[in-house]
């Protein structure tokens, strides 16, 4: 399992990021070019049998820890 802890600002959190209003269409660029990487780096993991989870960094470390044990569960 590969499991990514996304940060709320780069990966463009739905809760918590807020665009920048200064250059505001290259941060758009920027924060849909990292979408489409992310995507990418799962569909790629994927295919080579892994299994993707992502968490956001806001997430409670007590959270993603059952989170990724709940994963694992349904591995097993």
């Amino acid at each position: 399992m590969a499991v990514f802890v996304d940060g709320c600002f780069w990966h463009a959190c739905p809760e918590h990021c807020v665009l920048p209003k200064a250059n505001r269409e290259w941060w758009e660029w920027k924060f849909d070019s990292n979408r489409q990487r992310d995507a990418d780096t799962d569909a790629r993991l994927r295919d080579l049998g892994w299994r993707v989870l992502r968490l956001w960094e806001h997430e409670s470390p007590a959270s993603m820890c059952e989170e990724v044990e709940r994963a694992l569960a349904v591995e097993l």
